[in-house]
């Protein structure tokens, strides 16, 4: 295991963290907050070293955006308890993220296909970075910036649904 997957590997670990701090420490928005930026910062540095120093594996293609997934679920359910964000961001977000893994497991399976982050991912991951620190403290536009992230992650979507059924289907 390479350092940007052992990277990766911290992420996951930083999720059950970020909840015990949002919901159980006194002042653990901040704390969850500070949690969710290193979560953030773990998820640049791995990829800056997978890029750099050519580490880049398969299983780091696929693990990479399910920790990136699997915290912003995780932060969004968190804030829809605490009724910081209303109900529909978080559904909109879990159906399109299961659909990606399971269409990145089909290629995976079937073609050994993994298909890398786009642009529009990858903004949305970063507006959503944003929205969520924003809504962890309540500062104004919070909502406003999530539901820009929203839009982006769905346009995200259509462009992996276009590869998905070019990959799927090429011969």
């Amino acid at each position: 295991m390479n350092i940007p997957n052992i990277l990766t590997m911290i992420r996951f670990v930083l999720i059950p963290v970020f909840v015990y701090s949002f919901f159980y420490i006194n002042n653990g928005n901040i704390y969850a907050a500070v949690i969710f930026i290193i979560s953030g910062l773990t998820d640049v540095l791995d990829g800056y070293i997978a890029r750099h120093y050519n580490q880049i594996t398969k299983i780091g293609i696929l693990m990479d955006p399910l920790a990136d997934k699997l915290m912003i679920i995780t932060v969004l359910a968190s804030l829809w308890i605490k009724g910081i964000i209303p109900f529909f961001i978080i559904l909109i977000v879990i159906v399109k993220e299961v659909t990606m893994i399971i269409g990145a497991f089909i290629l995976y399976r079937k073609k050994d296909i993994a298909i890398p982050a786009n642009k529009f991912g990858k903004g949305a991951t970063l507006l959503f970075y944003i929205a969520i620190i924003f809504s962890i403290f309540d500062w104004p536009y919070g909502l406003t910036l999530m539901i820009i992230a929203l839009l982006l992650a769905l346009i995200a979507f259509f462009i992996y649904s276009v590869e998905f059924k070019f990959y799927n289907y090429k011969q």
